[in-house]
């Protein structure tokens, strides 16, 4: 795939990025050597490997999925203006 000035031009128009001539001309260039070496990795065989995250074999740290500070619904209420069976009470906001 190539490049040229308009299509520079166009996609400088579409970012809201002001570019002169002698930029766009510049940029033509640089977006062709970009796109050459896209192209070059759309030719390597990549036949049964599988995605990877990293190229160093991880494992997820987990940790244990238990309780650990429950219970204290009474503490975290018992400064509220209003409080009813363990659940704050607001102010109906919607008429």
């Amino acid at each position: 795939m190539s490049v040229d000035t308009q299509t520079v031009k166009r996609v400088a128009r579409l970012a809201r990025i002001k570019v002169s001539d002698d930029d766009a001309t510049r940029m033509t260039g640089e977006l062709n050597a970009i796109l050459g070496f896209v192209e070059q990795l759309d030719e390597v065989d990549i036949e049964g490997a599988e995605p990877m995250t990293s190229v160093v074999e991880q494992t997820m740290k987990k940790r244990v999925d238990g309780v650990t500070d429950g219970n204290k619904a009474d503490d975290i209420t018992r400064n509220a203006p209003a409080s009813e069976d363990q659940f704050f009470m607001v102010p109906k906001v919607v008429e």
